[in-house]
């Protein structure tokens, strides 16, 4: 077994935390993030994370209980916070006493961390601000993730690196935060473990593992990309809130701009408030990400990726990727 000595000792607050072996989540990848890879990547001392996306709760109790059959190692679950049966799903998670619950894609309704707390699991919450990041950690998130622009799918408008430098240095000593968005080598993980995360996140990097699900078109799309083709999709309406989201250049984002003007259009008219406009926009990208993922549309699908697409060339199996970064991580930390 290889000696990863120097990035672990950096690592151990957050593997601590996971009881995992290396501080590494997985992205929670909507179609991508399911039982299979999950449950590789928590086999291969990585945390894997179940990507709840739109998922019914009966639909999320069953991929739980697949994902057990298959590792006896932690993994989490990752809930959107406007889900319409957010606490309904939370019910779910506390059924299968899942560990660790991650809340994305904005502010908990009140009374969700409280939820999710009181079965005992641990609450991972994303913030785009600093302000933001402290109020959710004394409001009970027990770690946060930043997530840089760089990453694949919903992102924010910051880069991994300036928020790192933002965050790292107000927050590292008395809180648990782990780095996203953009690696996908050691070496950067290396860094930001030195300047005090305790932990990474990839979801790009192990998008084609040999055990993701996702349609070999899909893969083939991900080998043949660089960095420039992961774009951010354009909003159209300003009073149309929508998050951009990173992925490859193709007919599916201009799908996306006419599917604002027309969701915009209802607004407008009163036809639909905006609860359900953003509902809307959401069940888009949901529908358009599962064409390409199972279907292997790459056309019309939405191929979501992070900027580090252009480092993947090739299906490497869960295990090798695991251990190619760390085994990156602890060389650049050998030769400081």
């Amino acid at each position: 077994m290889s000696d990863f000595s120097r990035t672990s000792a950096l690592m151990e607050r957050g593997t601590d935390f996971l009881g995992s072996k290396y501080a590494i989540l997985c992205g929670a990848m909507s179609w991508v993030s399911e039982r299979g890879l999950v449950s590789a990547i928590s086999n291969a001392g990585g945390f894997g994370v179940i990507a709840c996306g739109a998922m019914t709760p009966d639909l999320l109790d069953t991929e739980i209980a697949a994902t057990k059959a298959l590792t006896d190692k932690p993994f989490g679950v990752n809930l959107i916070t406007m889900h319409p049966q957010l606490f309904d799903l939370i019910e779910v998670c506390s059924k299968h006493e899942v560990t660790h619950v991650v809340l994305a894609g904005g502010i908990p309704p009140k009374g969700s961390v409280e939820a999710i707390k009181a079965f005992g699991a641990k609450v991972i919450v994303f913030a785009p601000t600093l302000a933001l990041a402290k109020k959710l950690l004394r409001s009970g998130g027990d770690a946060l993730v930043i997530e840089g622009m760089e990453a694949g799918g919903h992102i924010g408008p910051v880069s991994t690196s300036v928020l790192a430098q933002e965050f790292l240095p107000e927050l590292a000593e008395d809180h648990l935060v782990f780095v996203a968005g953009g690696i996908g080598r050691g070496q950067a993980i290396a860094g930001y473990l030195e300047m005090g995360a305790v932990g990474v996140q990839l979801g790009t990097r192990f998008a084609c593992a040999q055990e993701s699900i996702a349609h070999e078109n899909f893969k083939k799309a991900f080998f043949r990309a660089n960095a420039r083709d992961a774009i951010t999709s354009v909003q159209v309406d300003p009073r149309l809130p929508v998050i951009p989201v990173r992925a490859l250049k193709n007919k599916g984002t201009e799908e996306f701009t006419a599917k604002q003007i027309e969701v915009a259009g209802r607004l407008d008219s009163g036809e639909i408030e905006m609860g359900e406009a953003q509902l809307q926009i959401e069940h888009f990208w949901a529908g358009a990400l599962r064409r390409a993922v199972i279907d292997g549309d790459v056309e019309s699908g939405s191929i979501m990726a992070g900027q580090s697409v252009g480092m993947l060339k090739e299906e490497e199996p869960v295990a090798d990727i695991m251990q190619k970064l760390m085994t990156q991580s602890e060389e650049a930390l050998s030769r400081r």
